[in-house]
């Protein structure tokens, strides 16, 4: 049994489809007691409306029986149907005498009599098979004039009314539930711009504002928005600010520490200089730092592409101990600031990682420029491979990552694209780093 997901990856409740689901839920309803209303409606209209006809029915042939010459036929032929061509009937009728004998009757009606005793009026007979309407005929011995329908006749009509208006209230509720989805999903546009606004909406860019509202209910969002937008903007510009003022402040001293260690690892005795050695390896590193941050906080705008030689841009970046390669003939589309300050990073990581040589390589992805950084290191585990990629692929910079993944990542994006950490080939060792620099030119 699979344990339930987290709440926060659980999806959200969509606004639309409960709509829609609940119009859908409220036609069904309304078409089902719509029917069962029209169908009790119908029962007794239609019912209503037989009997009258029975009647309205009885009454005319009780007009008929009722004429001299009727007599004469009723004595001459009794208990005989009435001559006529096969046909289907929906109303029958027969005369039926004192003594309970048929005496004349319509193609489809029994020869026995409906009613045991004579019976004016409206009646159900044989079980409620029959609805029958009795009239006594004057003058005749007691002789009742019969008219009946059958009951499956009713129930016919019946069924087809109440199948016609709910197919009716069907109809009329579809095309109102059709509208309101419609009409809901009109509604729902202004909100949906306006969530495609936010996912592109970058505060550092304040000429793209957010869309109007078009919406009363969506203005206090959008200016909630904007002033968000406002805020992010001031304290980014804040701290830019002060990590470009800090840096500018480190470099100078640091360049003063670096000219220093390195005429005291001349002058120093053999016992010292590998100490020295190592503290001005560590300053080199700081001030590869402080330029990686200086590069970072000046492109507060599009990067500044250019095509860069990647040959070239390994002999400018020299790593003690750490021999670069790259094919001569190698280059990418990019900030040459920015891409100098993640590659001395990636450099410095992997030297004091182990690696003794680095390959520098591009490779066409879809769309998109990639810079391969690989090294004859000992390479990641899986399980940490597995928790810098958690951290990068959100950009959340939380878990301890190194500085050197982190300004990497942050100089792809600024280029439209990111850091990845490819598995190794089978056999294969080291670590490789992949630089995605987005389109050429973009």
């Amino acid at each position: 049994m699979s344990a339930p997901a987290p709440a926060a990856d659980r999806p959200l409740p969509s606004i639309r489809n409960r709509v829609g689901r609940a119009a859908l839920a409220m036609t069904v309803a309304w078409t089902l007691a719509a029917a069962g209303a029209v169908g009790l409606v119908v029962r007794t209209a239609v019912d209503d409306w037989m009997d009258q006809a029975l009647q309205e029915s009885a009454e005319l042939l009780y007009g008929l029986l009722s004429l001299p010459a009727s007599a004469d036929v009723l004595a001459q032929h009794p208990g005989s149907a009435l001559p006529a061509p096969p046909h289907h009937e929906t109303l029958v009728w027969q005369v039926v005498s004192a003594r309970r004998q048929v005496l004349l009757h319509s193609h489809g009606a029994p020869a026995t009599p409906w009613l045991p005793a004579p019976t004016p009026g409206h009646a159900d007979a044989a079980g409620g098979a029959w609805r029958v309407y009795g009239l006594a005929l004057p003058g005749r011995e007691g002789q009742v004039l019969y008219v009946a329908q059958p009951a499956g006749e009713r129930r016919r009509a019946r069924w087809s009314a109440t199948l016609l208006s709910a197919l009716a209230a069907l109809v009329v509720g579809g095309l109102g539930a059709a509208w309101l989805r419609w009409q809901v999903r009109r509604e729902l546009q202004p909100l949906t711009e306006l969530s495609d606004a936010v996912s592109t909406l970058d505060p550092l860019q304040p000429a793209v504002p957010l869309p109007a509202a078009r919406r009363a209910e969506l203005r206090p969002l959008v200016q909630a928005l904007a002033a968000l937008g406002e805020r992010t903007r001031q304290r980014l510009a804040s701290e830019r600010a002060f990590t470009a003022h800090a840096a500018h402040a480190l470099r100078t001293p640091l360049a003063g520490i670096d000219a220093q260690l390195a005429v005291a690892v001349r002058q120093a005795p053999p016992a010292l200089q590998e100490r020295l050695t190592q503290t001005r390896g560590a300053a080199q590193r700081l001030q590869h730092v402080v330029v990686a941050l200086l590069a970072l906080f000046r492109s507060s705008a599009e990067p500044q592409r250019r095509r860069v030689d990647l040959a070239a841009l390994a002999q400018r970046l020299p790593v003690a101990g750490l021999q670069v390669h790259a094919d001569a003939a190698a280059a990418v589309d990019a900030d040459p600031d920015l891409l100098a300050a993640a590659l001395a990073n990636l450099l410095d990581n992997a030297a004091r990682c182990g690696a003794h040589q680095v390959w520098l390589s591009t490779a066409r992805g879809t769309g998109s420029q990639r810079l391969l950084v690989r090294d004859d290191g000992p390479g990641i585990a899986a399980e940490l491979r597995t928790r810098l990629l958690d951290e990068l692929q959100p950009a959340r910079y939380q878990r301890p990552l190194g500085l050197g993944l982190m300004l990497a990542d942050v100089v792809a994006r600024a280029h439209g694209g990111r850091l990845d950490l490819p598995e190794p080939a089978a056999g294969a060792t080291g670590t490789t780093v992949l630089l995605d620099l987005g389109p050429a030119g973009g």
